[in-house]
């Protein structure tokens, strides 16, 4: 498993599965051309490479290249680490046809072929600093925000207090708020969020 600190852009959920197997990070998808009516999303993306940059990895077609310059354009461009994978023709086994170009996406891309683009965007040996994570999914229960009966509601004010999609599941909420927030940060959006709910 190859630990990378830089939060990683896929398009979607299968390329995240297939990155999942290969490296420890961060994955977030943009849910294909999604990204671009997705002002929430884009807002924690920006977060996200200021605080530890971004690698983005998109198919290489046409589409996978227009998400990847719509963000490109959207973030500081010294934040941001491109991973290419070669371009492959070929169909996912799990389609019944291939894409319109022909190529493969990340996820049919060999794992072998991943880890080469990961080396060439240089990423691999990153030093990660590891501050300590202070969130986990137990804490998001003892806190309310999951479990609970009110717990949705809390969690919807949390996120919207935190600039977060509401769409973002638990495991990502943990990743995010130990990789983006601090813990004033986090209880000053926690209390806040208790605060709207009353």
């Amino acid at each position: 498993m190859i630990k990378i600190k830089q939060a990683v852009i896929v398009e979607g959920k299968y390329d995240k599965i297939k990155l999942e197997s290969i490296v420890d990070a961060l994955i977030i998808t943009t849910d294909g051309f999604e990204i671009f009516k997705d002002s929430e999303k884009m807002a924690m993306i920006r977060r996200l490479a200021e605080t530890n940059g971004l690698l983005i990895m998109t198919d290489s077609d046409v589409a996978g290249f227009k998400i990847r310059s719509y963000i490109s354009g959207s973030v500081d461009s010294d934040k941001i680490f491109h991973a290419y994978i070669p371009d492959i023709l070929g169909k996912e086994p799990r389609k019944e046809k291939g894409s319109k170009e022909g190529k493969l996406g990340v996820e049919g891309v060999p794992s072998k072929l991943i880890v080469e683009a990961l080396e060439r965007a240089g990423v691999i040996c990153e030093v990660v600093d590891s501050k300590p994570a202070f969130m986990t999914k137990y804490r998001l229960y003892s806190d309310g925000i999951s479990g609970n009966s009110d717990s949705s509601k809390l969690r919807v004010e949390l996120l919207k207090a935190l600039s977060l999609p509401e769409r973002l599941s638990a495991n990502s909420l943990v990743k995010v708020i130990n990789e983006s927030y601090s813990e004033e940060e986090y209880l000053s959006a926690l209390e806040k969020a208790r605060e709207s709910i009353k």
